[in-house]
């Protein structure tokens, strides 16, 4: 019986610690996000779902913003991606066709004159 007891006299400070917790965090949400809240209702009194429902409306605000900027990220990745491929390419068609025109200078009349001492 005395542990039944116990339990009973426990279950009010655990729930008093829990409301606590709550509270707290639900005040650190208000602060964090004070100036949206200003934004809404500057003189109001806010309520705790009031806040919590600001809350999510930030959060969501926010997530859409970063799926945003990752899908530019990732958008401006594959250009410069594509630009590379191209740019090797440019550079290995004029590494290329620099190689062959000095090949065929090389082998031109003007420049493969035998040298001849008489």
């Amino acid at each position: 019986m005395t542990l039944f007891f116990f339990l009973q006299l426990r279950k009010p400070l655990v729930e008093k610690l829990r409301r606590e917790r709550i509270n707290s965090s639900i005040e650190q949400l208000k602060s964090l996000l004070s100036p949206e809240f200003l934004k809404q209702q500057p003189d109001s009194k806010l309520e705790k779902a009031h806040i919590l429902e600001m809350t999510v409306c930030v959060l969501r605000r926010l997530q859409q913003q970063n799926q945003q900027q990752r899908r530019l990220l990732n958008h401006i990745n594959k250009l410069q991606s594509s630009s590379d491929n191209n740019l090797r390419e440019a550079d290995f068609s004029l590494l290329s066709s620099t190689v062959h025109t000095n090949i065929t200078k090389e082998k031109s009349p003007v420049n493969s004159a035998v040298w001849r001492p008489w």
